[in-house]
């Protein structure tokens, strides 16, 4: 059965039981507990993802409570509202943290040595209110940040410009969401600039070419939302890797939303920014070179987030 594995998945919705299954198909965890306000939910989807386990390696897959968090290595938050068409993330914080406040308490009485990793939206305000909740070590609680996000950039980078995806390394950095960035100054193709690999392919990568990226980028969710009402298999193979990084113990470099406290002259707000996670969480933030302008948008990014938690109480 593994290596002895455990995660915990908290909600049984459209995102929690895709990551579920997902998990379970990626060999990473011998055990996953799947938990939801409605246990029936949990229940069925957890006997629907264990009836497809003779096609994988084997997991023990099976619904229960907060309780049974209890020994994982890491129990992901997925429970929340639903963002709903052309709603902002940051208008889903007032729904989403009240409920927050009793399955962190839960999770943490339960599994007080376990890492959380949220990706509720809005996903940055709601990894500082669970960090606030929790009284853990910032490093332990973190968030799904813009991994996704930068898996869009890269793949939409790969498919304007005809490269493979795999030979993209570009960040969106920020919050998750409206007031994200492409951290534009660190953007390689094949180990190239932007700029260079587009004078030596004959291709476009004006202004207007990145802004349009950019955009298409930053407003993918809601494109997916208003054709099929939520997003979930990108967002389930993004928490998968970056469980992957922590079960396996990787120091992988993720954009993973963490807590600040000085890179950039930022501090007391969770967000995106490259990070070395492994085992024990978030083990370095890496702040990467970044042009004046690149700069001024994290700053202004920081803001959006403050003040989101401002509105709240939180700080």
């Amino acid at each position: 059965m593994g290596n002895g594995t455990k995660v915990a998945v908290i909600g049984a919705g459209r995102v929690g039981s895709t990551f579920a299954n997902t998990l379970a198909a990626s060999g990473l965890a011998h055990e996953i507990v799947v938990i939801d306000a409605d246990v029936a939910r949990a229940e069925g989807e957890a006997m629907d993802i264990a009836h497809a386990v003779p096609f994988h390696r084997p997991v023990q897959v099976r619904a229960g409570s907060l309780a049974d968090a209890a020994g994982a290595v890491v129990s992901v938050i997925t429970a929340g509202a639903a963002q709903q068409p052309g709603e902002s993330r940051l208008a889903l914080l007032q729904r989403n943290v009240q409920a927050l406040r009793g399955i962190v308490a839960g999770v943490v009485q339960a599994n007080p040595q376990g890492l959380l990793l949220l990706a509720t939206n809005p996903v940055d305000a709601m990894t500082f209110a669970a960090l606030r909740f929790s009284g853990l070590p910032s490093g332990r609680v973190l968030g799904s940040g813009t991994v996704l996000d930068s898996a869009r950039l890269r793949a939409e980078l790969a498919t304007r410009y005809g490269v493979d995806p795999r030979n993209v390394h570009a960040y969106v950095l920020g919050e998750h969401g409206d007031s994200e960035l492409v951290a534009w100054s660190t953007t390689r193709l094949a180990n190239m600039r932007l700029e260079d690999f587009c004078t030596l392919t004959g291709q476009g990568c004006s202004a207007d070419d990145r802004a349009a990226v950019a955009a298409s980028v930053r407003d993918a969710a809601y494109e997916i939302i208003r054709r099929k009402g939520a997003t979930n298999f990108a967002i389930a193979a993004a928490l998968t890797r970056i469980v992957e990084a922590i079960v396996r113990d990787e120091s992988s470099v993720l954009t993973v939303s963490t807590l600040l406290q000085g890179p950039y002259g930022i501090h007391d707000v969770c967000l995106s920014l490259p990070a070395v996670v492994g085992r024990q969480g978030v083990r370095h933030v890496l702040p990467v070179p970044l042009d004046e302008d690149e700069l001024q948008a994290l700053r202004r990014s920081a803001d959006v987030i403050r003040g989101a938690f401002d509105s709240l109480g939180l700080q």
